[in-house]
C-alpha cells in the first residue's frame, strides 16, 4: 500500500511526548513503530521555541514555588495524626513516605531536624523489615510506571518479570499497608437484559466470536465522548481482536463519517492487511453512511454490526473506553480538546499499546504479545 502518512496532529502529538514529556527519542519510536529519523524531522517541524527567555524563567519559577506549595500540602494532609507524637513517630513517617516526599521537606514540615531523622535511620532494622522496605519500593515505582492504575495482580507480574521471588498476597500487603497503593476500579452499574434487533444494513457477523487467531482478522470500532471545558470531545477507535491492540483512533469536535473513517483509515495505514477484514460496528449513522460503505469496499473490509441497542455485541471496545476513562479521563480536567487530545495521545500511543499488561495477553501488552507470538510463528 506504500508508505504511512500521518496526520500533523498526530506529529505535534508525538514531538511532544519528547519535548514536553521527558521520554527520548529512541523510546518513542519504539513505542509509535515510527522510524527515528522520521521523529527528528518532526521535532525539526513542531516542536516549540521559546520567544521570551525571561517569561519562560519566571513561569519556571511560578511553577517551582507551586510545587512546593502543592508538596508541603500533601505532606501536612498525610502527616495529621503524627504531629502531636514523639520524634520517633515523626522518623518512622518520614522513613515511610521518602519515596513519596523529599526527606528536608518532610522534616520542615514536621519540625525535625534532618540529622536527628538520620541518626535515627542508623540503627539496624531485621531482614524482613529491610526486604519490605526493598520491595516496597520496587513496588511504588511499578505502579507509578503504570500511571497509578495497576492493582496487586499485576504489580505482582512486575515483580516476577525483575526476577523477585514474591507470593500475591505479599504484593498486596506491601501495596496496601506500606505504600498505600489502590487500583483503579470501575463504577457499579445497574444490570440490564440486552435483546435488540437485528441489523437491516448488514448481518452481526462477528456474533460475539472476539478471540481470533490471527492478526488482522478482526477489528471493532466505536465512538465515545470526552468533556472538556471547550466542550465535548469525540473518540473514535479501531481495535484488533487478536491482541486488543488500538490499531486506529482519531478525536474530532463533532460525530462525523469523517471521524470515524480517519480512525480506519489510520488502521489500514498502520496494518496494511494482505487479506479480508472483518470490521464490526454498533448501527449509528456514522457507520451507515454511503461514504462509509464505499471505504470498506474500497480497502477489502467486510462490515458486521451489533444488535440494536445491544452494547454487549461489541463489548471489547466498550471496555477499552472503560479503561480509559477510568485510568485516565476521570483523573483528569482538560481545558481545552487539544489537551485531552494529547492526553489521549500519551494514553493510547505510549502506554496502553506498549506497556500495558492484559490478562488475556498472559499479562503481556499488546505490542509485545504481538511481538512475541510472530517470534513463535517464525521459529517454528
Amino acid at each position: 500500500m506504500g508508505k504511512a502518512n500521518f496526520s500533523d496532529e498526530f506529529k505535534r502529538d508525538a514531538v511532544a511526548q519528547i519535548t514536553e514529556r521527558g521520554y527520548r527519542v529512541a523510546e518513542v519510536s519504539e513505542r509509535l513503530g515510527v522510524s527515528q529519523h522520521s521523529l527528528y524531522a518532526w521535532k525539526r517541524q513542531f516542536a516549540k521555541r521559546p520567544e521570551d527567555g525571561s517569561k519562560d524563567a519566571e513561569i519556571r519559577q511560578l511553577k517551582r514555588e507551586l510545587q512546593r506549595v502543592t508538596e508541603e500540602r500533601d505532606i501536612l494532609k498525610k502527616a495529621n495524626r503524627v504531629f502531636r507524637q514523639g520524634c520517633k513517630v515523626r522518623y518512622a513517617f518520614v522513613a515511610e513516605h521518602r519515596t513519596l516526599f523529599p526527606v528536608r521537606a518532610m522534616c520542615r514540615c514536621l519540625r525535625i531536624q534532618p540529622s536527628g531523622f538520620y541518626a535515627w535511620l542508623k540503627n539496624p532494622l531485621s531482614r524482613r523489615a529491610k526486604e519490605d522496605v526493598r520491595q516496597t519500593a520496587m513496588i511504588r515505582q511499578a505502579w507509578e510506571d503504570s500511571g497509578k492504575v495497576y492493582g496487586y495482580r499485576k504489580l505482582h507480574d512486575d515483580l516476577l518479570d525483575q526476577g523477585e521471588t514474591c507470593c500475591p498476597n505479599r504484593v498486596a500487603r506491601l501495596a496496601s499497608r506500606l505504600a498505600g497503593i489502590k487500583a483503579k476500579i470501575g463504577y457499579k452499574r445497574r444490570p440490564g437484559s440486552y435483546g435488540g434487533k437485528p441489523s437491516r444494513v448488514v448481518d452481526n457477523t462477528l456474533a460475539r466470536q472476539f478471540d481470533v487467531a490471527a492478526p488482522d482478522k478482526t477489528w471493532v470500532t466505536d465512538i465515545t465522548y470526552i468533556r472538556t471545558q471547550e466542550g465535548f470531545a469525540y473518540l473514535a477507535v479501531v481495535i484488533d481482536l487478536y491482541s486488543r491492540r488500538v490499531v486506529g483512533w482519531s478525536m474530532q469536535n463533532r460525530q462525523t463519517t469523517d471521524l470515524v473513517l480517519q480512525a480506519l483509515l489510520m488502521a489500514v495505514w498502520r496494518r496494511k492487511p494482505k487479506g479480508k477484514v472483518l470490521i464490526h460496528s454498533d448501527q449509528g449513522s456514522q457507520f451507515t453512511s454511503m461514504d462509509w460503505t464505499s471505504f470498506l469496499k474500497a480497502h477489502n473490509l467486510e462490515h458486521s454490526m451489533s444488535r440494536r441497542g445491544n452494547c454487549h455485541d461489541n463489548a471489547v471496545v466498550e471496555s477499552f473506553f472503560n479503561l480509559l476513562k477510568r485510568e485516565r479521563v476521570r483523573r483528569r480536567t482538560y481545558r481545552s480538546r487539544d489537551e485531552a487530545r494529547q492526553d489521549v495521545f500519551d494514553y493510547i500511543e505510549m502506554f496502553y499499546n506498549p506497556i500495558r499488561k492484559h490478562v488475556r495477553n498472559g499479562m503481556l501488552s499488546p505490542v509485545e504479545f504481538e511481538r512475541q507470538q510472530m517470534m513463535s510463528t517464525e521459529g517454528v
